[in-house]
């Protein structure tokens, strides 16, 4: 079997994306909310929308890295009996049903230990997985999931917070590929209401140390936030107000979550 270069698909859409182009938006879905069937229609919103990318959430029972809205859906995603199999059969269902948007997995290290480094590789990549983002796992310690990664031609991507020493930080940015993960405050995520000083420095700092596409998450909510993210980032990660906007949205989550991506991209109201 032949394996692309890591994050073959992601790098292509970036390479798509203009210098001056607003940042590209990755919506976030939680795997297996607010239904355990709705996960691939939500890819395919997220695609109709204009989405650059999306990410997909394996539910954790201990996630740290969490606000309390993206606990709430994982919290509903098991309930509903959402596990990393059926999470990897819902990447392999979008695929399926023709969504061509570049995915990565989001999930914490203890699922992708227990199910196995390699296996777990192999069968995301199978599924149509572009990418993994682990948030509990430091590039100085990623050498065995790095090296599967690779091995099954995914991205691994870090995060990076604006408490991120130097090193740490040439670090990841030398390790990493697919796109640069960085955390616009310090803390849990969860919407808020404008972008910290604090985001454009980091943003700037990572900007010295790599090519790679830069991604800001944890906060972002509206269109503004894009536009005054235009020439700063590459892309913008929504989830907490996407999952917020599904949640209140009624019975219509697949409609609510395309009106919402495509007004934070273009403007208006969802």
């Amino acid at each position: 079997m032949t394996v692309s270069a890591p994050g073959a698909r992601l790098a292509a859409a970036f390479a798509r994306r203009r210098a001056d182009d607003l940042p590209g938006l990755v919506a976030y879905v939680t795997a297996g909310y607010p239904r355990l069937s709705d996960t691939p229609d939500l890819l395919k919103a997220a695609e109709r929308a204009g989405c650059i990318a999306a990410e997909v959430g394996i539910p954790f029972s201990d996630p740290l890295a969490d606000g309390p809205t993206i606990q709430r859906s994982s919290h509903q995603a098991l309930s509903n009996g959402i596990t990393v199999n059926r999470a990897l059969d819902h990447v392999a269902s979008a695929r399926g049903a023709g969504v061509s948007l570049p995915l990565a997995l989001m999930t914490y290290v203890n699922p992708v230990l227990s199910y196995g480094s390699a296996r777990f590789c192999a069968d995301a990549a199978a599924a149509g997985a572009d990418a993994l983002i682990v948030p509990d796992l430091p590039a100085g310690e990623a050498g065995e999931l790095q090296v599967e990664a690779e091995r099954s031609g995914l991205a691994l991507i870090f995060m990076l917070a604006p408490t991120t020493t130097e090193a740490r930080l040439r670090e990841a940015c030398a390790r990493g590929s697919g796109f640069v993960y960085c955390v616009s405050v310090t803390g849990i995520t969860g919407a808020r209401s404008h972008i910290s000083e604090e985001a454009f420095e980091l943003l700037a700092r990572v900007g010295r140390f790599t090519d790679l596409p830069r991604a800001l998450g944890f906060g972002l909510s509206r269109h503004e936030h894009l536009e005054a993210l235009r020439g700063h980032a590459e892309a913008a990660v929504v989830a907490s107000a996407l999952i917020d906007a599904i949640a209140v949205g009624g019975d219509d989550p697949v409609g609510v979550a395309e009106r919402f991506l495509a007004a934070m991209l273009r403007g208006g109201t969802g």
